[in-house]
Protein backbone atom coordinates (compact mmCIF):
# COMPACT_ATOMS: atom_id res chain seq x y z
CA UNK A 1 0.00 0.00 0.00
CA UNK A 2 2.41 2.34 1.05
CA UNK A 3 4.19 2.06 -2.46
CA UNK A 4 0.91 2.59 -3.94
CA UNK A 5 0.35 5.80 -2.14
CA UNK A 6 3.51 6.72 -3.61
CA UNK A 7 2.80 6.55 -6.87
CA UNK A 8 -0.55 8.04 -7.05
CA UNK A 9 1.09 11.35 -5.00
CA UNK A 10 3.73 11.71 -7.26
CA UNK A 11 1.76 13.92 -10.30
CA UNK A 12 1.46 16.56 -8.17
CA UNK A 13 4.84 17.70 -7.88
CA UNK A 14 4.76 19.00 -11.16
CA UNK A 15 1.96 21.04 -11.14
CA UNK A 16 3.29 22.61 -8.06
CA UNK A 17 6.75 23.18 -9.95
CA UNK A 18 5.13 24.57 -12.50
CA UNK A 19 3.18 27.02 -10.64
CA UNK A 20 6.35 28.15 -9.26
CA UNK A 21 7.45 28.44 -12.53
CA UNK A 22 4.54 31.05 -12.96
CA UNK A 23 5.16 33.00 -9.75
CA UNK A 24 9.03 33.54 -11.07
CA UNK A 25 8.65 34.99 -14.46
CA UNK A 26 9.52 38.11 -14.77
CA UNK A 27 7.04 41.00 -16.05
CA UNK A 28 8.31 41.13 -19.58
CA UNK A 29 7.88 37.56 -19.65
CA UNK A 30 4.60 37.53 -18.52
CA UNK A 31 4.09 40.71 -21.05
CA UNK A 32 5.29 38.80 -24.02
CA UNK A 33 2.70 35.65 -23.17
CA UNK A 34 -0.35 38.16 -23.77
CA UNK A 35 -0.92 37.48 -27.97
CA UNK A 36 -2.39 41.18 -28.08
CA UNK A 37 0.62 42.98 -25.93
CA UNK A 38 2.69 41.27 -28.47
CA UNK A 39 1.58 42.78 -31.58
CA UNK A 40 1.00 46.12 -30.03
CA UNK A 41 4.38 45.85 -28.83
CA UNK A 42 5.71 44.99 -32.42
CA UNK A 43 3.94 47.10 -34.19
CA UNK A 44 5.19 49.93 -32.12
CA UNK A 45 8.85 48.68 -32.63
CA UNK A 46 7.92 48.41 -36.63
CA UNK A 47 6.40 52.43 -36.04
CA UNK A 48 9.51 53.97 -34.40
CA UNK A 49 11.75 51.84 -36.52
CA UNK A 50 10.11 53.52 -39.75
CA UNK A 51 10.11 56.88 -38.27
CA UNK A 52 14.00 56.55 -37.40
CA UNK A 53 14.81 55.75 -40.68
CA UNK A 54 12.31 57.43 -42.86
CA UNK A 55 14.61 58.57 -45.59
CA UNK A 56 16.04 55.34 -46.64
CA UNK A 57 12.70 53.65 -45.93
CA UNK A 58 10.99 56.15 -48.76
CA UNK A 59 11.81 56.81 -52.24
CA UNK A 60 11.51 60.52 -51.80
CA UNK A 61 12.32 63.29 -49.18
CA UNK A 62 10.00 65.19 -47.36
CA UNK A 63 9.96 68.42 -49.54
CA UNK A 64 10.23 66.98 -52.85
CA UNK A 65 7.23 68.01 -55.38
CA UNK A 66 6.37 67.29 -58.55
CA UNK A 67 3.76 70.54 -59.57
CA UNK A 68 3.02 68.82 -62.97
CA UNK A 69 1.63 65.10 -60.53
CA UNK A 70 -0.66 67.16 -58.30
CA UNK A 71 -3.51 65.29 -56.55
CA UNK A 72 -2.32 62.23 -58.78
CA UNK A 73 -3.86 58.46 -57.45
CA UNK A 74 -1.39 56.24 -56.17
CA UNK A 75 0.54 54.50 -59.08
CA UNK A 76 0.23 51.12 -60.31
CA UNK A 77 3.00 48.55 -60.07
CA UNK A 78 2.94 45.70 -62.38
CA UNK A 79 4.09 42.38 -61.52
CA UNK A 80 2.91 40.51 -64.92
CA UNK A 81 3.71 41.28 -68.74
CA UNK A 82 0.94 41.75 -71.76
CA UNK A 83 0.97 37.94 -71.90
CA UNK A 84 0.29 37.32 -68.26
CA UNK A 85 3.73 36.19 -67.53
CA UNK A 86 5.03 37.18 -63.98
CA UNK A 87 8.05 39.34 -64.23
CA UNK A 88 9.63 42.26 -62.18
CA UNK A 89 7.87 44.99 -60.76
CA UNK A 90 7.85 48.41 -62.98
CA UNK A 91 5.22 51.06 -63.73
CA UNK A 92 4.22 52.99 -66.31
CA UNK A 93 4.62 57.10 -66.86
CA UNK A 94 1.91 58.42 -65.63
CA UNK A 95 0.49 62.17 -67.67
CA UNK A 96 -2.42 64.61 -66.56
CA UNK A 97 -4.79 65.79 -69.16
CA UNK A 98 -7.14 69.00 -68.13
CA UNK A 99 -10.40 68.94 -69.78
CA UNK A 100 -11.45 72.29 -69.96
CA UNK A 101 -15.42 71.68 -70.42
CA UNK A 102 -15.70 69.64 -66.69
CA UNK A 103 -12.97 71.65 -65.31
CA UNK A 104 -11.23 68.36 -63.82
CA UNK A 105 -7.91 66.65 -64.45
CA UNK A 106 -7.13 63.13 -64.96
CA UNK A 107 -4.60 60.74 -65.09
CA UNK A 108 -3.46 58.32 -67.85
CA UNK A 109 -0.32 55.90 -67.99
CA UNK A 110 1.66 56.00 -71.21
CA UNK A 111 2.24 52.33 -71.75
CA UNK A 112 5.07 52.29 -74.51
CA UNK A 113 7.72 52.04 -72.04
CA UNK A 114 8.35 50.34 -68.77
CA UNK A 115 10.25 51.42 -65.81
CA UNK A 116 11.41 49.04 -63.82
CA UNK A 117 10.99 49.72 -60.05
CA UNK A 118 14.72 49.47 -58.37
CA UNK A 119 15.91 48.80 -54.77
CA UNK A 120 18.77 50.25 -53.02
CA UNK A 121 18.92 52.85 -55.34
CA UNK A 122 20.36 56.77 -55.03
CA UNK A 123 18.42 59.28 -54.73
CA UNK A 124 18.61 62.59 -52.28
CA UNK A 125 21.22 63.11 -50.29
CA UNK A 126 20.10 62.90 -46.25
CA UNK A 127 21.58 61.91 -43.14
CA UNK A 128 20.56 58.85 -40.91
CA UNK A 129 19.92 60.44 -37.91
CA UNK A 130 21.08 63.87 -38.64
CA UNK A 131 24.79 62.15 -38.75
CA UNK A 132 25.15 59.36 -41.41
CA UNK A 133 25.37 60.99 -44.64
CA UNK A 134 23.64 58.53 -47.58
CA UNK A 135 21.59 58.84 -50.53
CA UNK A 136 20.16 55.14 -51.04
CA UNK A 137 16.94 54.62 -50.83
CA UNK A 138 14.88 51.45 -50.36
CA UNK A 139 12.94 51.70 -53.79
CA UNK A 140 12.45 53.83 -56.79
CA UNK A 141 12.53 54.22 -60.14
CA UNK A 142 14.12 56.41 -63.06
CA UNK A 143 12.64 59.77 -64.16
CA UNK A 144 10.72 60.99 -65.49
CA UNK A 145 8.53 58.22 -63.91
CA UNK A 146 7.41 58.49 -60.61
CA UNK A 147 6.41 56.20 -58.13
CA UNK A 148 3.92 57.36 -55.96
CA UNK A 149 2.14 54.47 -53.25
CA UNK A 150 -0.19 56.35 -51.62
CA UNK A 151 -0.68 59.27 -54.69
CA UNK A 152 0.29 62.68 -54.09
CA UNK A 153 -1.20 66.19 -52.23
CA UNK A 154 -1.88 69.16 -54.08
CA UNK A 155 1.42 70.35 -54.11
CA UNK A 156 2.72 66.81 -56.02
CA UNK A 157 4.47 65.49 -53.33
CA UNK A 158 4.79 61.96 -52.78
CA UNK A 159 2.06 60.73 -49.51
CA UNK A 160 3.79 58.04 -48.94
CA UNK A 161 7.11 59.44 -48.02
CA UNK A 162 5.61 62.20 -46.35
CA UNK A 163 3.26 59.44 -43.96
CA UNK A 164 6.90 58.25 -42.75
CA UNK A 165 8.57 61.75 -42.11
CA UNK A 166 5.29 62.78 -40.78
CA UNK A 167 5.85 59.99 -38.20
CA UNK A 168 8.88 61.71 -36.81
CA UNK A 169 7.35 64.47 -35.21
CA UNK A 170 3.52 62.39 -34.17
CA UNK A 171 5.35 60.03 -32.59
CA UNK A 172 8.38 61.53 -31.10
CA UNK A 173 6.29 64.33 -29.13
CA UNK A 174 5.37 61.82 -26.88
CA UNK A 175 8.00 60.79 -25.34
CA UNK A 176 9.98 64.56 -25.29
CA UNK A 177 6.48 65.02 -23.47
CA UNK A 178 7.20 62.81 -20.48
CA UNK A 179 10.60 63.29 -19.81
CA UNK A 180 9.59 66.83 -18.93
CA UNK A 181 6.23 66.26 -17.57
CA UNK A 182 6.73 63.27 -15.61
CA UNK A 183 10.15 63.97 -13.51
CA UNK A 184 8.30 67.16 -12.59
CA UNK A 185 4.76 65.50 -11.45
CA UNK A 186 6.71 62.70 -9.89
CA UNK A 187 9.50 64.65 -7.77
CA UNK A 188 6.41 67.61 -6.98
CA UNK A 189 4.12 64.87 -5.77
CA UNK A 190 6.75 63.11 -4.24
CA UNK A 191 7.64 65.86 -1.81
CA UNK A 192 4.04 67.29 -1.38
CA UNK A 193 3.08 63.61 0.00
CA UNK A 194 6.03 63.41 2.05
CA UNK A 195 6.05 67.02 3.60
CA UNK A 196 2.34 66.58 4.56
CA UNK A 197 0.12 69.35 6.28
CA UNK A 198 0.63 73.07 5.52
CA UNK A 199 2.61 72.50 2.52
CA UNK A 200 1.19 69.39 1.43
CA UNK A 201 -2.12 71.76 1.12
CA UNK A 202 -0.66 74.37 -0.48
CA UNK A 203 1.16 72.45 -3.36
CA UNK A 204 -1.93 70.65 -4.13
CA UNK A 205 -3.84 73.92 -4.60
CA UNK A 206 -1.29 74.62 -7.31
CA UNK A 207 -1.36 71.66 -9.13
CA UNK A 208 -5.55 71.62 -9.15
CA UNK A 209 -5.48 75.25 -10.62
CA UNK A 210 -2.97 73.83 -13.34
CA UNK A 211 -5.47 71.13 -13.95
CA UNK A 212 -8.63 73.54 -13.86
CA UNK A 213 -6.67 75.15 -17.11
CA UNK A 214 -8.40 73.72 -20.58
CA UNK A 215 -5.35 72.42 -22.29
CA UNK A 216 -6.36 72.36 -25.48
CA UNK A 217 -7.99 75.40 -25.82
CA UNK A 218 -5.22 77.17 -23.92
CA UNK A 219 -2.78 75.47 -26.85
CA UNK A 220 -4.98 76.98 -29.71
CA UNK A 221 -4.89 80.51 -28.09
CA UNK A 222 -1.12 80.23 -26.90
CA UNK A 223 -0.42 78.74 -31.06
CA UNK A 224 -2.42 81.52 -32.26
CA UNK A 225 -0.67 84.33 -31.46
CA UNK A 226 3.05 82.72 -31.87
CA UNK A 227 4.93 84.79 -34.47
CA UNK A 228 3.98 83.61 -38.41
CA UNK A 229 7.38 83.03 -38.79
CA UNK A 230 8.30 80.83 -36.79
CA UNK A 231 9.62 77.10 -38.38
CA UNK A 232 8.03 74.40 -37.70
CA UNK A 233 11.01 72.81 -35.44
CA UNK A 234 10.27 75.72 -33.13
CA UNK A 235 6.65 75.47 -33.35
CA UNK A 236 7.20 71.64 -32.31
CA UNK A 237 9.47 72.45 -29.40
CA UNK A 238 7.43 75.20 -28.21
CA UNK A 239 3.82 73.01 -28.09
CA UNK A 240 5.84 69.69 -26.75
CA UNK A 241 7.04 72.37 -23.82
CA UNK A 242 3.69 73.76 -23.36
CA UNK A 243 1.81 69.97 -23.36
CA UNK A 244 4.32 69.07 -20.63
CA UNK A 245 4.22 71.63 -18.53
CA UNK A 246 0.07 71.58 -18.29
CA UNK A 247 0.68 67.49 -18.36
CA UNK A 248 2.41 67.07 -15.26
CA UNK A 249 -0.36 67.92 -12.22
CA UNK A 250 -2.49 64.92 -12.78
CA UNK A 251 0.60 62.60 -12.30
CA UNK A 252 1.54 64.68 -9.60
CA UNK A 253 -1.73 64.42 -7.23
CA UNK A 254 -1.71 60.46 -7.67
CA UNK A 255 1.62 60.44 -7.06
CA UNK A 256 0.98 62.51 -3.69
CA UNK A 257 -1.83 59.50 -2.82
CA UNK A 258 0.81 56.88 -3.20
CA UNK A 259 3.69 58.26 -1.09
CA UNK A 260 0.69 59.16 1.54
CA UNK A 261 0.48 55.83 2.05
CA UNK A 262 4.55 54.61 1.47
CA UNK A 263 5.63 56.95 3.88
CA UNK A 264 4.47 55.21 7.13
CA UNK A 265 6.05 51.64 5.99
CA UNK A 266 8.59 50.91 8.54
CA UNK A 267 11.64 50.86 5.79
CA UNK A 268 10.64 55.05 5.29
CA UNK A 269 10.59 55.66 9.24
CA UNK A 270 13.51 53.47 9.76
CA UNK A 271 15.83 55.89 7.37
CA UNK A 272 14.57 58.69 9.09
CA UNK A 273 15.29 58.00 12.13
CA UNK A 274 18.45 56.88 10.91
CA UNK A 275 19.19 60.40 9.92
CA UNK A 276 18.65 60.52 6.13
CA UNK A 277 17.56 63.61 5.00
CA UNK A 278 13.77 63.97 4.07
CA UNK A 279 14.30 64.48 -0.04
CA UNK A 280 17.18 61.92 -0.15
CA UNK A 281 14.97 59.54 1.78
CA UNK A 282 11.97 60.46 -0.77
CA UNK A 283 14.26 59.99 -4.24
CA UNK A 284 16.05 56.38 -2.36
CA UNK A 285 13.14 54.85 -0.49
CA UNK A 286 9.32 56.29 -1.67
CA UNK A 287 9.46 57.17 -5.57
CA UNK A 288 10.67 53.68 -6.52
CA UNK A 289 8.25 52.29 -5.19
CA UNK A 290 5.69 54.02 -7.44
CA UNK A 291 7.90 52.67 -10.56
CA UNK A 292 5.36 50.22 -11.70
CA UNK A 293 2.16 52.87 -11.80
CA UNK A 294 4.50 55.24 -13.41
CA UNK A 295 5.46 52.91 -16.68
CA UNK A 296 1.46 52.45 -16.57
CA UNK A 297 0.77 56.47 -16.59
CA UNK A 298 3.59 56.76 -18.89
CA UNK A 299 2.67 53.92 -21.80
CA UNK A 300 -0.86 55.69 -21.15
CA UNK A 301 -0.24 59.05 -21.30
CA UNK A 302 1.88 59.08 -24.70
CA UNK A 303 -1.59 59.35 -26.88
CA UNK A 304 -2.69 61.98 -25.45
CA UNK A 305 0.62 63.93 -26.82
CA UNK A 306 0.00 62.37 -29.81
CA UNK A 307 -3.49 63.48 -30.21
CA UNK A 308 -2.54 66.80 -28.83
CA UNK A 309 0.10 67.36 -31.52
CA UNK A 310 -2.51 65.81 -34.26
CA UNK A 311 -5.15 68.30 -32.93
CA UNK A 312 -3.30 71.33 -33.08
CA UNK A 313 -1.71 70.58 -36.45
CA UNK A 314 -5.13 69.37 -37.90
CA UNK A 315 -6.92 72.73 -37.32
CA UNK A 316 -3.67 74.39 -38.87
CA UNK A 317 -1.84 75.31 -35.94
CA UNK A 318 0.90 73.07 -34.94
CA UNK A 319 3.33 72.18 -37.34
CA UNK A 320 3.50 74.15 -40.86
CA UNK A 321 3.50 72.93 -44.15
CA UNK A 322 6.12 72.24 -45.69
CA UNK A 323 6.92 69.97 -43.45
CA UNK A 324 4.96 66.55 -42.70
CA UNK A 325 2.83 65.75 -39.41
CA UNK A 326 0.23 63.23 -38.93
CA UNK A 327 -2.41 65.95 -37.96
CA UNK A 328 -1.47 68.41 -41.05
CA UNK A 329 -1.53 65.66 -43.43
CA UNK A 330 -5.22 65.08 -42.42
CA UNK A 331 -5.64 68.53 -42.76
CA UNK A 332 -4.56 69.04 -46.33
CA UNK A 333 -6.94 65.63 -46.65
CA UNK A 334 -10.16 67.58 -45.18
CA UNK A 335 -9.74 70.46 -47.18
CA UNK A 336 -10.75 68.15 -50.52
CA UNK A 337 -13.38 66.50 -48.49
CA UNK A 338 -15.54 66.69 -51.60
CA UNK A 339 -13.14 64.35 -53.35
CA UNK A 340 -12.49 62.75 -50.08
CA UNK A 341 -14.74 59.00 -51.53
CA UNK A 342 -12.50 58.87 -54.44
CA UNK A 343 -9.24 59.22 -52.78
CA UNK A 344 -9.56 57.10 -49.95
CA UNK A 345 -5.87 56.99 -49.21
CA UNK A 346 -5.72 60.35 -47.90
CA UNK A 347 -7.14 59.17 -44.77
CA UNK A 348 -4.27 57.10 -44.25
CA UNK A 349 -2.29 59.61 -41.49
CA UNK A 350 -6.06 59.09 -39.70
CA UNK A 351 -5.43 55.26 -39.82
CA UNK A 352 -1.77 55.83 -38.54
CA UNK A 353 -3.04 57.55 -35.57
CA UNK A 354 -5.60 55.01 -34.70
CA UNK A 355 -3.43 52.11 -35.07
CA UNK A 356 -0.50 53.73 -32.96
CA UNK A 357 -3.26 54.56 -30.05
CA UNK A 358 -4.82 51.51 -30.05
CA UNK A 359 -1.73 49.67 -29.40
CA UNK A 360 0.03 52.46 -26.96
CA UNK A 361 -3.55 51.65 -25.14
CA UNK A 362 -3.47 47.89 -25.47
CA UNK A 363 0.45 48.20 -24.01
CA UNK A 364 -0.90 50.36 -21.01
CA UNK A 365 -3.97 47.47 -19.81
CA UNK A 366 -1.77 44.83 -19.75
CA UNK A 367 1.20 46.30 -18.23
CA UNK A 368 -1.25 47.14 -15.59
CA UNK A 369 -2.48 43.84 -15.24
CA UNK A 370 1.48 42.49 -15.20
CA UNK A 371 2.98 44.78 -13.07
CA UNK A 372 0.03 45.41 -10.43
CA UNK A 373 0.75 43.72 -7.04
CA UNK A 374 -2.70 42.47 -6.65
CA UNK A 375 -2.48 40.35 -10.15
CA UNK A 376 0.00 38.58 -9.39
CA UNK A 377 -0.23 35.14 -9.36
CA UNK A 378 -3.26 35.63 -11.54
CA UNK A 379 -2.78 33.08 -15.17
Amino acid sequence: MASTDSVTSAPQAPSAQGDNTFQRKSPWQKLWRDPLARIAFLTLIFLYFCAGLSDPLTPYGMYFNDPDLANAPPTSVYFQDEKGNLTAPYVFLVERHFNPDTFRQTYQEKTDKRYPVKFFVKGEDYRIFGIIPSNIHLFGVDAPATIFLLGSDINGRDNWSRLFFGSQKSLTIGFLGLAIAFPIGIIYGGVSGFLGGFWDNAMMRIAEAVMSIPSFYLLIALAAILPAGMSSSERFALITVILSFIGWAGLARIIRGMVLSIREEEFVQAARAAGMSEFINILKHVLPQTASFIIIAGTLQVPSFILSESGLSFIGLGIQQPDASWGNMLKAAMDNVNDLLNQPWLIAPGIAIFITILCFNTLGDVLRDVLDPRMQGVS
